[in-house]
């Protein structure tokens, strides 16, 4: 499987809460834990998204851009 590195700034609280599910056995290491987390948020969206290119798409055939 290809990676692909990604650095990303968290806040404080966010990352104690992350390192904390990981002290607790939740995820192996930040990295799971971070995989998972993104690949939920995706599933969960994903039609929402969707629904916003087909959205926009709509309104562009409609009214154009300037």
């Amino acid at each position: 499987m290809n990676k692909t590195l990604i650095e990303a700034e968290l806040p404080s609280e966010l990352a104690a809460q992350a390192h904390a599910f990981v002290a607790e056995g939740w995820a192996t290491d930040l990295n799971e834990l971070l995989v998972e987390a993104l690949r939920r948020f995706l599933e969960s969206h994903e039609g929402s998204l969707a629904e916003s290119f087909v959205r926009e798409d709509v309104e562009w055939g409609l009214h154009g851009r300037d």
